[in-house]
């Protein structure tokens, strides 16, 4: 199989499954024979027809509450967000009407809705958010965010078979960046993580581009010595408590790195649930490297020291071993 991006992981998913299932169809800002923003959604008008390949005004809230009001009907809708930063417009259709559907009234909302993420691509304040962590406290929706291209594609296409709402982050400084081979019959499970790199003296537990910062920092540390296990989360909602707190009693050390801000931040979550379940296994306190608590600035110099980076994780990685 020929290697493809990032970005054409998660495309060639959501061809596969429109092509299993017709009820399976996208909709969202210019998808349409412009192919979105960063061009995810290109080719499938031509294959689809404007019937499942649908362009909407510019109002994220009633696309979302219309890929809703399908989803009860039985269709599986995939929303784009133009930009993931965005979704903010579609908060409270999301977390008030959508998370709560199957529990007010027995109603499933089998929908996705993904968008591009992240920074490390100089764009500012309003084009680089990580919002995750304003979604995982609510029950009823689902979050994943994928590295790789292998993962991006098969956690796709579980999203879309999925019966609740899937949060599906892109980071787009991954879009192009990143390569993989993908097997159109290998579907990724939600909640289930990855260990990417086995090690022995530190467990790194990690998502979306910051799995690449974290194997670049285990590089480096392996050539001081010290053996770092890189845990790659993929899904935070559903949460794999099991393989995270499995690494890190064999490792006796964690360390959590994401590029959300540090206030409010996933991994606050993930070092309460270390403490409440593995704690007597800790020979250090679990830290954490994010990004700064203020909005992501334009300027290169400054986005590079806002956002997490190599030398911060072999920095915190060593204080942690060192400790």
């Amino acid at each position: 199989m020929a290697e493809v991006t990032y970005l054409e992981g998660i495309r060639q998913a959501l061809f596969e499954e429109m092509e299993r299932d017709e009820n399976v169809f996208v909709l969202g800002q210019d998808i349409g024979a412009y192919g979105g923003a960063f061009k995810v959604t290109e080719g499938l008008l031509d294959r689809f027809g404007e019937q499942r390949v649908i362009d909407t005004p510019i109002s994220e809230i009633a696309i979302v509450g219309a890929a809703a009001g399908a989803a009860h009907m039985g269709m599986r809708p995939v929303v784009e967000m133009q930009f993931i930063d965005f979704i903010a417009n579609a908060y409270d259709m999301l977390t008030n009407y959508v998370a709560t559907a199957r529990y007010r009234a027995f109603l499933p909302c089998p929908m996705v809705v993904r968008g591009p993420s992240g920074g490390y691509v100089r764009g500012g304040p309003f084009h680089s958010q990580n919002p995750e962590a304003g979604f995982v406290h609510t029950p009823g929706l689902k979050v994943v965010y994928p590295a790789t291209t292998e993962d991006a594609h098969g956690l796709m296409k579980s999203a879309i078979r999925d019966d609740d709402c899937v949060l599906f982050f892109e980071h787009k400084y991954l879009y192009r960046r990143v390569k993989g081979t993908i097997d159109p019959g290998h579907v990724v499970p939600l909640g289930k993580a990855r260990v990417s790199r086995e090690g022995t003296d530190i467990t790194i537990i990690t998502y979306a581009a910051t799995v690449w910062k974290a194997l670049e920092a285990a590089e480096q540390l392996a050539a001081e010595g010290v053996s770092a296990e890189v845990i790659d989360l993929r899904s935070l909602v559903p949460l794999d408590e099991d393989t995270m707190l499995s690494s890190v009693r064999k490792t006796n050390r964690a360390l959590v790195v994401h590029e959300d801000t540090r206030t409010g931040g996933f991994a606050g979550e993930i070092i309460a649930r270390i403490n409440e379940h593995a704690f007597e296994w800790l020979d250090a306190p679990v830290l954490r490297v994010t990004a700064a608590d203020i909005p992501l600035p334009y300027s290169p110099p400054l986005e590079d020291y806002v956002l997490p980076q190599v030398a911060d994780i072999v920095y915190a990685a060593r204080r942690t071993v060192n400790y």
